[in-house]
């Protein structure tokens, strides 16, 4: 492995929004090397509690009448609806090659700690990140929309004690990508002991 081609794909990865996507479709290969990167992420004592729901195809518009469905659901309830966020939700996924929905299954032995498992679909998305990047498909993991609503672990026939953790887009990039990506010095983050 070469590490600097490492440092680089690290460096260069970017949430690329749906509103940049090609329609051009993914193929079927690249988006299960991408499940098949997010299985190797560390997992204390192999819980494994990643979990993935493909969109693709027709499925991509079940998924656009589910979530703004729901959305209208629980705003009408609250009084908080608004138009043009279920008009988003209704739209949103169909601009995407694939949506994976992801949750993290938690543990029945509850053998581990439930944010270890929230850290282990989150270290599984970055390899899907990372894997995305690496094939020049653009990849966002959002978690708005109806990630944290009422009803969405019925919706995705998830279980009580599971964690839905929102959805993440995968698209083929129209033109090129401007900028590069901005972080502060790691040494502003660190101390070192010793």
């Amino acid at each position: 492995m070469n590490s600097n081609e490492l440092n680089e794909l690290i460096k260069n990865r970017r949430s690329v929004f749906p509103k940049m996507y090609s329609d051009e479709p993914i193929s079927k290969e690249v988006i299960q090397q991408i499940l098949e990167n997010a299985n190797w992420a560390p997992t204390h004592r192999f819980t494994e509690p990643w979990r993935f729901i493909v969109y693709e195809g027709e499925g991509l518009k079940e998924l656009a009448v589910m979530q703004s469905d729901l959305y209208r659901k629980n705003a009408l309830a609250d009084g908080t609806y608004e138009e043009h966020k279920y008009q988003k939700l209704a739209k949103q996924p169909t601009k995407a090659s694939h949506v994976i929905a992801i949750y993290m299954h938690r543990d029945p032995e509850e053998s581990v700690r439930e944010v270890e498992e929230i850290a282990s679909v989150a270290m599984a998305v970055q390899n899907m990140y990372l894997t995305a990047t690496s094939y020049g498909v653009g990849c966002y993991w959002g978690t708005g929309g109806v990630t944290y609503m009422n009803g969405v672990k019925e919706l995705f026939g998830i279980e009580e004690k599971d964690r839905f953790m929102g959805f993440l887009y995968l698209g083929n990039i129209k033109g090129d990508l401007a900028g590069q990506g901005l972080r502060n010095p790691i040494a502003d983050k660190v101390k070192w002991v010793g």
